[in-house]
């Protein structure tokens, strides 16, 4: 499809991450944009704001006369009678994943993929390159905190970021220049099966990357088949890699590290954000950036201003009494890696977790790992799992998952017991975790503990 003669698209799932910023780009571009999202939320009320109509309900009358593209999300159910309507009138109907192909071929792209860590990072990476004489076109999977978006555009640059996503294999509709692979854990098994299929899969976008471009692999990491771009190994913990973050310490809530790399040693870079793994998220997107002769000290001083994602790690409440830290982990090693980021930023102090499972299939599948990633809290209130597209399991329920948590302190509490249940206890560090819409809870709690801003 040529993009160019395109008028007019229509979004059905508008309000999602990756679904607005596409709308955004469209819009940019000059296009008529609209769209469909089952309910209100942040986005679509940017979005809104920034001209672009969105419709709540799901008639078939609501949709625009003149439509050239309609593109959609894998979440929009086949019942769905907005969807049934655009096929009966057999209008242009492309999955996301389809058409953000399409607009990166245009680009020199990199891609960041892994199943966690990639939304960071390839904010990490557009960020510099928005610093940067190149400019970018970037698409994230979350809102920059630097921007207050999801998306970047600078006029002629030739440079695409996009977060590569694994679900329902949609990053194989991309053919970057340049990857980013932070790791191939088991997710999704839904939609693979088996942990097997998954790193099949990662294999098959490996191979999908430009000949004369290159792949910035976790150290910790193989591929299976052979590749034709360059392949270059990061870590933290891997001396023989080759972009090594070295020398990682804590300065006044800071972190400081030097970066190893191919030419030599790039001292002091600063990066304002917690956890060693987003350490090794700065070495990987530090090395794409190094790749394109971004120079060292332009890196330095670009992470050193980079503020991060919204609900990735991000701080709502910080005082000597309180501490609350909003955070998207959904899957246990992120839970993991959140959980010990905060104990080591706040070593002595209690740790209280509110956690919504995210899908019954999800839960299922990783049960046991979810009881030892939460048991690494000091409390946890667990609400009802967050179905998302999915139908309820038989004997897969929050109440099951709790009783397989080693902690002494731990409730199963619904959204309207939650806040009254929080003033009950001494709380010193709260984390709300979770990829459901444990976000609007986020407000009430932050109101309720507002004595301590």
């Amino acid at each position: 499809m040529k993009l160019e003669n395109i008028n007019s698209v229509y979004f059905l799932g508008i309000g999602g991450i990756g679904m607005s910023a596409l709308a955004r780009y469209f819009k940019l571009m000059g296009k008529e944009v609209a769209g469909y999202d089952r309910t209100d939320n942040f986005i679509t009320a940017q979005l809104q704001a920034e001209g672009i109509e969105v419709c709540f309900e799901d008639a078939p009358e609501k949709l625009p006369n003149q439509i050239d593209l309609v593109v959609y999300t894998p979440a929009i159910s086949s019942t769905h009678k907005m969807l049934n309507a655009i096929k009966a009138q057999a209008l242009p109907l492309h999955k996301r994943s389809q058409v953000l192909g399409w607009i990166t071929e245009h680009y020199n792209s990199v891609a960041v993929a892994g199943t966690h860590g990639k939304t960071s990072t390839s904010a990490m990476v557009a960020h510099m390159f928005n610093a940067s004489i190149y400019g970018v076109n970037a698409f994230v999977g979350g809102t920059m905190t630097n921007y207050n978006s999801n998306f970047l555009h600078t006029a002629g640059s030739q440079i695409a970021v996009v977060e590569a996503d694994e679900f329902d294999r949609s990053f194989l509709t991309l053919s970057p220049k340049y990857a980013i692979i932070t790791n191939m854990d088991a997710d999704h098994l839904d939609i693979y099966g088996e942990a097997t299929a998954l790193e099949e899969s990662f294999n098959a976008f490996a191979a999908k990357v430009h000949a004369d471009g290159a792949i910035f692999l976790n150290s910790n990491l193989s591929l299976k088949e052979p590749v034709e771009a360059k392949v270059y190994t990061y870590s933290i913990t891997d001396e023989q890699a080759d972009f090594v973050g070295t020398n990682i310490r804590i300065e006044n809530g800071i972190y400081h590290f030097d970066l190893k790399h191919p030419e030599g040693v790039i001292e002091d870079v600063h990066l304002g954000l917690a956890g060693r793994h987003n350490v090794e998220n700065a070495v990987a997107a530090g090395a794409a950036a190094l790749q394109h002769t971004i120079q060292p000290d332009e890196l330095r001083a670009y992470l050193a201003t980079f503020k991060g994602v919204k609900r990735r790690f991000e701080y709502i409440i910080k005082t000597e009494e309180l501490t609350f830290i909003d955070d998207y982990a959904h899957h246990p090693r992120e839970l993991e890696a959140t959980i010990s980021s905060a104990r080591e930023m706040f070593p002595g102090k209690k740790l209280t977790g509110i956690f919504q499972p995210h899908l019954f299939s999800r839960t299922r599948d990783f049960e046991q790992e979810f009881a030892q990633s939460l048991g690494l809290l000091d409390e946890l209130f667990l609400l009802d799992i967050y179905p998302a597209r999915e139908e309820p399991i038989e004997g897969i329920t929050s109440a099951a998952l709790l009783e397989k948590v080693a902690l002494e302190n731990k409730f199963l509490v619904s959204k309207k017991e939650l806040v009254p249940a929080l003033k009950d206890r001494r709380v010193e560090v709260l984390l709300t975790l979770g990829a459901g819409d444990i976000d609007k809870e986020v407000e009430p709690i932050k109101n309720a503990f507002a004595v301590y801003e």
